[in-house]
């Protein structure tokens, strides 16, 4: 049985959403640690509703925080508890997904899934995995998990941008190209961008990046 996820929402700045936006949050975090990119990207996106889910599990290295999986190096948990606990929630997940997009009338072609960190390997994970291709994926400083099976198990292929800080001390900003690059062997469309002395976090020249990919996934005009 799926777990529900709470999660935070941003009307459409016009009134009138034609698409949406989830946001995945990292390990200890919460949906509300990354709902506020909405306010630089509202203005932009002015018929995009912006959601952003709690992960289903409390974080225990940081209680007021969620995890989406443990995380055996930092909380000290098995591998298999990890990958157990990864399977549930990509199960939470999916139906949070199809849910969301139930509730707000639209289809998974209008939606994008922009994740940092774990989020980001939440949605690398699950997008490919979807009966229904969203319209595009965008990755903060995280990675591909099980890039081995990926070839086996894709049912579509959106296009991805990944980006990383090459400062990042968590998450390694090889992740990047590693993950590129198999996405890239298993035949979707990637781009990537390297956040100049950033660290684990998003910089403004990786948000400016992400929304002319978003816009263009939309088919938007990219912004003067």
């Amino acid at each position: 049985m799926t777990r529900v996820l709470e999660f935070g929402r941003k009307d459409a700045a016009s009134g009138t959403a034609d698409s949406i936006v989830v946001f995945l949050h990292g390990y200890g975090a919460d949906g509300n640690d990354l709902l506020g990119l909405s306010e630089p990207l509202a203005p932009h996106l002015p018929n995009t509703v912006f959601v952003a889910p709690n992960a289903p599990e409390v974080c225990p290295m940081n209680p007021a925080g969620f995890q989406w999986f443990p995380i055996p190096w930092i909380d000290g948990s098995s591998e298999e508890a990890a990958m157990q606990g990864m399977g549930r929630a990509v199960e939470d997940l999916n139906a949070f997904l199809d849910q969301v997009l139930v509730d707000e009338g639209l289809p998974a072609s209008r939606m994008i899934l922009v994740g940092f960190s774990q989020g980001t390997m939440m949605s690398l994970y699950v997008a490919p995995r979807r009966d229904a291709a969203v319209a595009g994926v965008v990755g903060f400083s995280g990675r591909l998990v099980e890039p081995e099976t990926l070839a086996e198990e894709v049912v579509n292929r959106p296009p991805v941008l990944l980006l990383h800080g090459d400062q990042d001390d968590v998450v390694p900003p090889q992740s990047l190209p590693a993950a590129a690059n198999a996405l890239t062997a298993a035949g979707f469309e990637v781009y990537a961008h390297v956040m100049k002395g950033t660290g684990h976090g998003i910089s403004p020249d990786g948000l400016g990046v992400s929304l002319s990919f978003i816009r263009k996934q939309l088919g938007l005009e990219l912004p003067e």
